[in-house]
């Protein structure tokens, strides 16, 4: 799970992109980058950190062009380091001339290396992001391929999740997979420039005339010539005719300010704690959520069963979020640095606690010890997810399915494990009833049915 970012047609393009990725800092922590071009030399800047500290003003005076592309990263695929960190650039005998950002998870990177590294291609990464210029360019570069179709020959043989944005010296190309399972959304500002980002709440802030979804398997290009939009039959890339957009967006990873998916994500988390509140017996002091993806799961909840909402469990923002973190020993650490309790409040109260989801067991464990010892009476845990089962491998750090407390232990033993007194999850069947096309979304965190394999 990252954030990208695009920037045609702006004398600041840098600027505006170093906007866009700090609206998008809550899709990655661990690293961040942008490449600029002037139309005659594409310029690379990553680095280990969050977008403020890469991205100094110093820095950006001095990153000049009209064409910036940038990434925020969670890994998924390849180690934590600035050599796994986007965007990736190639250069040719006429200097740097691509750059790619993208977000997603590629299911048959592997195959798809050891055919490119077979025709001479080098890789200094394990990143994806590189597999996906690299397939590109070689496709341009030595099979004689325009970019669209080089583009389009990579939709036919890369599969998985790619929201991507690929940059030369004088064009923004965009496109998605033919699942459509990470968020896209473009558009052009007041002033002209034309804009692309993982989600419309990083369009926002940049003023934009109008904006909407990239749809799934189309290519949409930003030249001297304007904007093109170019369809594709998506049926020609995938075996089915429904897309498959990630429901974990809707659950925790996307801003509640964004629309993906054709869903005010607001919404969509309502409507979710509303589902979690239907034949839920339990009377209580107070619904409490786990801050900050939670927030608007347990408002649903608690204006569904008339209990009060309270923000009983405060949050440290300048910690990043738990479940992205790169290793576990990190997460750890980062709970007692997150959360805080409100003095006082929690004593001999009945509450419901809900969260979003519960992966590995090891922060809400932490969380519900932090409030018992705050002298609560009763935890009552409410999950505005189903039981996360099967490892994703479209763009969550969940590889293993040993990492997953639910594939290893019941209902019951969970509930044991964290120190509740009771547990309920939300259901497949309730969470579908959560958005307008149920059958256009991947669940198979969920249920095991991979749609790419």
């Amino acid at each position: 799970m990252c954030g990208i970012i695009g920037i045609y047609n702006h004398q600041n393009a840098a600027s505006k992109a170093a906007l866009g990725l700090f609206a998008e800092q809550h899709r990655g922590q661990e690293s961040c980058g942008m490449a600029v071009t002037d139309g005659k030399i594409i310029k690379l800047r990553k680095k280990m950190g969050l977008v403020k500290e890469v991205f100094t003003q110093e820095v950006l005076e001095n990153f000049n062009g009209n064409i910036a592309i940038g990434h925020v990263r969670y890994p998924t695929r390849g180690a934590s380091s600035v050599y796994n960190s986007q965007p990736h650039l190639v250069e040719t005998l006429a200097g740097p001339s691509y750059a790619l950002t993208s977000n997603g998870d590629i299911v048959n990177y592997a195959e798809i290396r050891k055919d490119l590294e077979k025709e001479g291609v080098y890789f200094a990464s394990n990143n994806d992001g590189e597999l996906l210029l690299k397939f590109i360019v070689y496709q341009i570069e030595k099979q004689g391929k325009s970019t669209v179709d080089a583009i389009r020959f990579l939709m036919e043989k890369v599969k998985g999740a790619f929201s991507t944005v690929l940059a030369t010296r004088n064009a923004l190309y965009m496109f998605r997979d033919p699942f459509g399972f990470r968020p896209m959304s473009y558009g052009k500002t007041k002033d002209g420039s034309v804009v692309v980002a993982s989600e419309s709440s990083a369009l926002d802030i940049l003023y934009m005339d109008w904006s909407k979804e990239i749809k799934p398997a189309e290519i949409i290009v930003a030249d001297e010539n304007g904007i093109t939009e170019i369809s594709n039959e998506t049926k020609i890339y995938r075996n089915t005719s429904e897309e498959r957009h990630c429901i974990f967006e809707h659950i925790y990873f996307s801003r509640p300010d964004s629309v993906i998916f054709g869903e005010n994500v607001y919404q969509v988390r309502k409507k979710i704690g509303e589902m979690l509140a239907e034949n839920d017996e339990i009377i209580a002091d107070a619904v409490i959520p786990v801050p900050d993806s939670a927030n608007f799961i347990a408002l649903g909840y608690a204006e569904k069963k008339k209990i009060p909402f309270e923000l009983g469990l405060i949050r440290n923002h300048y910690v990043g979020r738990t479940f992205i973190k790169p290793e576990q020993t990190i997460r750890d650490e980062s709970v007692f640095q997150k959360f805080n309790v409100l003095p006082n409040f929690f004593e001999n109260k009945k509450i419901v606690l809900i969260d979003d989801s519960i992966v590995r067991g090891t922060t809400l464990k932490k969380i519900v010890k932090l409030i018992r010892n705050a002298g609560v009476k009763e935890i009552h845990l409410r999950i505005g997810s189903p039981a996360v089962k099967y490892s994703c491998f479209y763009g969550i750090d969940t590889p293993t399915r040993e990492e997953l407390i639910a594939n290893n232990k019941t209902v019951s033993e969970i509930k044991e494990y964290i120190g509740a007194d009771s547990l309920k999850y939300l259901s497949i069947p309730q969470l579908r009833k959560t958005v307008s096309e149920p059958e256009s979304y991947c669940y198979a965190c969920f249920n095991g049915k991979y749609p790419v394999k």
